[in-house]
C-alpha cells in the first residue's frame, strides 16, 4: 500500500544527502503528492554565441540532491514537495537537431548576405521557426495541465526562449500580469538572425501577449538600437533598470533596499519573475552563453525576491534560464540548483503554502 504524503515526510531524514532515485532536491514525493512542478525544456535552437542551456536543466537536477533543505528563510519548504516532471523525450532530440540546422543560417546572416539569396537555407529557416512554434504550444500544454491539477508551476530552461508558452499558459489564468526580468540583455530583439523565436526575442514576444500589461528589467548591460527604439515606442510597458544606473545610483548612497522598493513599486499586482542567470555577476555563471561584465550577486536577486515575495503582489510563476554546464566542473549547476530552491520558496511562500519560519541565530 502507497504511504501518505504524511507518512513519508514522517519517515524521510532531510538531514541526510538526498536520495539519488527520487524527484529533483533528493525528494521522496510523487507529482501527485507535491504543491510546485518544475518543467524542464532542454531548447537551444537559436544559440549564436556559447552553447550548453540545453544541458542546463539536467546540470541543476543532478546538483540539486547536494542542495541541504534546511532552508534559513524555508526551513520547511521541502515538506510541500518539489517534483521535477517527465517531458517528451523529442525535446532535446529536435533542440540538437535543429540547432545544427540553424549553424549554416547564422553564419551566412554573419557575412552580411541576404537569406533570400539562399533558397535552402531560406526553407531551413521556416522549418526551424516551426518546430520552435511547436515547441512553445507543447510546453503551454503541459503547463495548463499542471495548472489544472492545483499545482504551483515552474518553467526550467533551456534558453530564454523557452519561456514563451509559458507566458501564454499563464494569460489565460490571469487577465493582468507583469513580468520581473532579471538579465544582462533586454532581449527585445525583433526575429534575431530572422528567428522569430530567438533567445534574443523573448521579451518582444512577451509583449504581444496582451495580458502582459508591464516588463520591469533589472540589471542590463547589453542592447542595441533596434531594443532602445521597443523600449522608447512602448509607452512605459517596458521599463529598464540598467547595470549602470543601478550601481551609479548606489555609489552615490541609493541602498539597495530603496532601489528594490522602486522596482517592486513599478510592477502590476500579479507578477511572474523571468530570470536569466547571466544577471548575476559573470563567476556565478561562468558557462552560460552570453556572459557580459557587471552584474549583481546571488544575495542581491534573493533580496529582491524575497521582498516582493512580502510586498502584497501576487508571484503567479517564474522561469530560470541560461545555466549552462562546464565540461570540468559542476559551479553553474550548483548556483543554479540553490537558486532555483530559494525561488520555489519565495513561490510558495508568496501563495500561502506553509515554509516554516525563519532561521535566526
Amino acid at each position: 500500500m502507497q504511504m501518505t504524503k504524511q507518512q513519508i515526510i514522517e519517515s524521510f531524514d532531510p538531514s541526510q544527502p538526498g536520495l539519488a532515485d527520487a524527484t529533483i532536491f533528493g525528494l521522496p514525493f510523487s507529482a501527485e503528492q507535491s504543491e510546485i512542478i518544475i518543467i524542464p525544456v532542454p531548447w537551444e535552437v537559436t544559440v549564436s554565441y556559447g552553447a550548453g542551456a540545453s544541458d542546463g536543466p539536467e546540470a541543476i537536477l543532478d546538483a540539486s540532491y547536494q542542495v541541504d533543505l534546511n532552508h534559513q528563510d524555508f526551513p520547511e519548504l521541502w515538506k510541500l514537495g518539489v517534483y521535477y516532471a517527465d517531458i517528451p523525450s523529442e525535446w532535446k532530440k529536435n533542440s540538437d537537431k535543429y540547432k545544427d540546422l540553424a549553424q549554416p543560417i547564422i553564419e551566412m546572416l554573419e557575412t552580411g548576405e541576404a537569406i533570400e539569396t539562399y533558397p535552402a537555407l531560406e526553407e531551413d529557416l521556416a522549418k526551424i521557426n516551426k518546430v520552435c512554434r511547436e515547441l512553445h504550444t507543447q510546453v503551454k500544454e503541459k503547463v495548463l495541465y499542471w495548472i489544472n491539477q492545483g499545482k504551483k508551476v515552474v518553467l526550467l530552461g533551456g534558453d530564454h526562449s523557452t519561456p514563451l508558452g509559458y507566458y501564454e499558459a499563464l494569460a489565460t489564468k490571469h487577465d493582468n500580469f507583469g513580468i520581473l526580468h532579471l538579465d544582462a540583455h533586454m532581449d527585445l530583439r525583433i526575429a534575431y538572425e530572422g528567428f522569430t523565436y530567438s533567445h534574443a526575442s523573448i521579451m518582444y514576444n512577451a509583449l504581444q501577449i496582451p495580458q502582459i500589461s508591464k516588463i520591469v528589467q533589472v540589471g542590463i548591460r547589453d542592447f542595441c538600437e533596434q531594443e532602445v527604439d521597443v523600449v522608447q515606442k512602448s509607452k512605459q510597458r517596458v521599463i529598464v533598470h540598467t547595470d549602470s544606473d543601478i550601481k551609479k545610483q548606489m555609489f552615490e548612497g541609493k541602498t539597495w533596499q530603496q532601489q528594490c522598493d522602486e522596482i517592486i513599486n513599478q510592477l502590476p499586482q500579479k507578477v511572474c519573475i523571468s530570470f536569466d542567470i547571466d544577471g548575476m555577476y559573470p563567476w556565478y555563471c561562468p558557462n552560460t552563453g552570453t556572459p557580459v561584465p557587471g552584474g549583481f550577486s546571488f544575495e542581491q536577486a534573493t533580496y529582491l525576491f524575497n521582498k516582493l515575495m512580502n510586498s502584497g503582489k501576487e508571484i503567479i510563476g517564474f522561469d530560470l534560464v541560461e545555466v549552462a554546464p562546464g565540461e570540468n566542473d559542476d559551479w553553474d549547476g550548483n548556483v543554479g540548483a540553490r537558486m532555483l530552491f530559494h525561488m520555489c520558496g519565495v513561490l510558495a511562500k508568496n501563495n500561502g503554502l506553509h515554509t516554516g519560519k525563519p532561521i535566526v541565530f
